[in-house]
């Protein structure tokens, strides 16, 4: 069994696979772009039995996570908390790299056994983060145009034509 630990950022993922006893087996950095989920996975066949551990799965890795999810991979989620604590408990006073992280994600989860599996988000789900973004973008426009409309009332002699006026969120 070889257990790949990943520590997600917005523009890499560093991967780090130990074996069963804790110990280092290989590295790689990949760079977060179209293909790095096809680049991740071809890495990994060397390894068909194999675990992935996400730090912050619900947060930076959660895509990743989710591609994982739905590829029937297994996968936890290991909070930040644990692998900084057991990156404090680690010997050796080098400095915080990626691949440390990455390393000590994976040794959290080869250890711990009530680590949150990671499971396919369904269609609601989706279709709430859908939503929500739709609200955002919503009142981030009607900010915008309430904005606009007060500078332009206080520049223009006599006030601004109530052309673009918006001043509550439609029902």
């Amino acid at each position: 069994m070889i257990l790949i630990g990943v520590d997600p950022h917005k523009s890499s993922h560093t991967a780090v696979a130990v074996d069963v006893a804790g110990h280092q087996v290989a590295q790689r950095r990949f760079v977060v772009n179209a293909g790095a989920f096809r680049q991740l996975m071809r890495w990994c066949e060397q390894w068909p039995d194999r675990r992935f551990a996400i730090e912050g799965a619900g947060g930076l890795g959660r895509s990743l996570a989710q591609q994982l999810a739905a590829a029937d991979e297994n996968v936890v989620d290991v909070p930040s908390t644990l692998s900084a604590r057991a990156r404090l408990l680690a010997t050796g006073g080098d400095r915080k790299t990626d691949a440390k992280d990455a390393l000590h994600v994976a040794q959290v989860a080869l250890f711990r056994h009530d680590l949150r599996p990671v499971v396919q988000e369904d269609q609601t789900t989706i279709l709430r983060l859908l939503t929500e973004r739709r609200d955002d973008l919503v009142h981030e426009r009607i900010r915008v145009l309430n904005r606009l409309h007060a500078v332009l009332r206080d520049l223009l002699p006599g006030g601004a034509p109530p052309v673009c006026r918006p001043t509550r969120l439609p029902p």
